[in-house]
């Protein structure tokens, strides 16, 4: 199994929003390095739900339910998209601020690359942010 961190704006596409339909197409991600990462996801993968620019934090859990596959919004047929599924909500969002202090998350994919919008996470990344999580 692999591990991933995505972010989404919640004012577009928010944890609720995915909630409320139950599956989604994780589209419109333009970024060749970002696009890798979604070509590399298979099923039963998990994911890190990030909000970005509004609130910066993970605020909960989503498998991968679909893998690569032409992305519906692009017109070129050049970029894919996978499905995801929401798993749990976090309790307690993980703020950016708390990452980034946290010497265990120093060397996340995340933290390396902030404008990366899909990022791979190592076992250990993804269970202490769960953990951080839970109080």
């Amino acid at each position: 199994m692999n591990y991933w961190l995505m972010k989404s704006e919640p004012d577009a596409f928010s944890y609720d929003d995915l909630v409320e339909k139950g599956r989604a197409e994780w589209d419109g991600v333009r970024n060749h390095a970002a696009q890798g990462h979604m070509r590399a996801m298979r099923k039963g993968d998990l994911s890190i739900f990030y909000h970005s620019n509004i609130g910066v934090e993970a605020v909960g859990i989503m498998e991968i339910v679909g893998e690569a596959a032409p992305d519906s919004t692009d017109e070129t047929g050049k970029w894919i998209a996978v499905h995801v599924a929401p798993k749990e909500k976090f309790e307690k969002p993980v703020t950016l601020k708390t990452m980034k202090a946290d010497p265990k998350l120093a060397d996340m994919a995340m933290i390396r690359q902030s404008r990366l919008s899909v990022s791979p996470l190592t076992a250990a990344e993804f269970r202490h942010i769960v953990d951080l999580s839970k109080g």
